[in-house]
């Protein structure tokens, strides 16, 4: 039986390009965290689990760790070794890392980890953690203070039956973690800049719960996000809008 959620693996690849679209990018506060918090330098290792098309892949990249992508969803998988094609990039998921043990002395999630946050996913973490080694994890997260935003989300909430969501907090359940210390945090706000058509249509678009529904749904779905556009006076209209975000990160060290 497949370890992978049906939502993820049939949203996510259906459509990898409407996520690179939709999804934003991380905030330079994130770059500190790895370099700073998480140690992350030329010299380390670092394994980014559940990669999808690569977008935290590449600040990964920039701090001068090696990095090894690991991803299950093969469309997601394409599309990164596309976008990214100096970067090792490996079919698996969080219960089966093809990975040795003791590899690695950074394994991060982005956008990901509350798909597989249990025993089994994180004893395979701590696995191909060196000993004093960092596990990440890094959500960008739609900051529902903003009233369009808060609609937005009504708007896919129906949909979401049981896909697992960082919002729910069900997550935070395996903490604290056999052979992991405290759960650290942070947050940082963000914002993704561009059209109106990229940044909130595409952003629905790519959610696994939305993408993976049937055709007139989805374009059902879609229509009441640009209706909610058309009658939003900060986004009607206009060729460029600021969905605003708050990018949330946790670490913890293996003992």
């Amino acid at each position: 039986m497949s370890v992978i959620h049906p939502a993820a693996a049939e949203g996510f690849g259906r459509d990898a390009d409407a996520y690179v679209r939709g999804r934003p990018d991380f905030p330079s506060a994130a770059y500190a965290w790895l370099r700073e918090d998480l140690g992350l330098q030329p010299g380390k290792t670092v394994i980014d689990l559940g990669a999808g098309t690569g977008k935290f892949t590449r600040l990964l990249v920039e701090t001068g760790a090696t990095v090894t992508a690991v991803e299950p969803v093969a469309a997601m998988r394409d599309r990164m070794v596309r976008d990214l094609p100096g970067v090792t990039a490996l079919q698996g998921h969080a219960q089966d890392i093809p990975m040795p043990d003791a590899c690695a002395h950074a394994l991060i999630c982005a956008q990901a980890f509350h798909w597989f946050a249990n025993a089994d996913s994180l004893a395979e973490i701590r696995r191909v953690l060196k000993p004093g080694g960092v596990l990440g994890l890094i959500w960008n997260v739609r900051d529902q203070s903003v009233d369009w935003v808060r609609t937005l989300t009504s708007i896919m909430d129906p949909y979401e039956g049981e896909a697992p969501r960082y919002d729910g907090g069900e997550w935070r359940a395996g903490f604290p973690a056999h052979g992991f210390g405290e759960l650290h945090e942070k947050s940082f706000p963000h914002v993704h800049i561009g059209s109106p058509a990229q940044v909130i249509v595409d952003r629905v678009a790519s959610v696994s719960f939305i993408a993976a529904l049937d055709v007139p749904t989805r374009a059902r779905v879609l229509a009441k996000v640009r209706a909610l556009i058309d009658a939003t006076p900060e986004l009607a209209g206009r060729s460029s809008v600021s969905f605003p975000y708050i990018t949330r990160v946790y670490w913890c060290h293996t003992h």
